[in-house]
């Protein structure tokens, strides 16, 4: 099953949290459609029908991005660049925090993830995961990527201030949109291959 992503941290923690499944890369020389969508799903089902056009082969898709109350759900579908077209994800974690200390609004915040499968049979289901937690303006941690460094999660509990950043692999997979929402998608993986597919 083809991963309709070159994005090599989405595509590590995928393969990690979805081990066995025989994930592949999207080939080289295949090219993505914008990302316009007005949802998450929307662009995760965008990229996932391209990809399965492009190969007829199984694939999955995913969408995913964070949701700052103070910021009114932004910066949502345009997380990956909220800074610019080429931001690194240093200059967009930068902006969202600069516009929620202007902001004044609360920095309770979720993480988002939807996943988009289309199956051999090219039929389309969606999975979403949350991870409710707040930014933090001093941002710590090696691990993850994107807003994980200024993210603490709610689930680890009120006395861990740990941010997403300084959790281990296996510690995020547990709580994250993007695990769960993988999990979602594996537990439907199991009730498809014991139905023999969808017919």
């Amino acid at each position: 099953m083809i991963i309709a992503s070159r994005n090599g941290h989405k595509l590590r923690e995928l393969a990690e949290i979805l081990p066995g499944a025989g994930l592949k890369p999207l080939p080289d020389g295949i090219e993505m459609p914008p990302e316009d969508g007005l949802t998450f799903a929307a662009n995760a089902l965008i990229k996932a029908r391209a990809a399965r056009e492009a190969t007829a082969e199984a694939v999955i898709a995913d969408d995913s991005g964070i949701e700052v109350d103070g910021l009114g759900g932004r910066p949502g579908v345009r997380s990956a660049r909220y800074a610019g077209e080429s931001a690194s994800d240093g200059e967009n974690l930068d902006k969202v925090l600069r516009d929620l200390v202007r902001s004044g609004g609360p920095a309770t915040a979720r993480y988002v993830c939807v996943i988009a499968w289309i199956d051999e049979e090219g039929l389309e289901s969606t999975f979403e995961g949350t991870c409710e937690g707040r930014l933090i303006q001093e941002p710590r941690g090696a691990g993850g990527f994107g807003y994980d460094p200024a993210f603490v999660p709610d689930d680890t509990g009120r006395a861990d201030l740990r941010t997403m950043a300084e959790l281990t692999a296996g510690e995020k997979h547990r709580i994250s949109h993007r695990g769960r929402a993988a999990r979602a998608m594996a537990a439907e993986f199991e009730r498809h291959a014991t139905r023999g597919g969808r017919g």
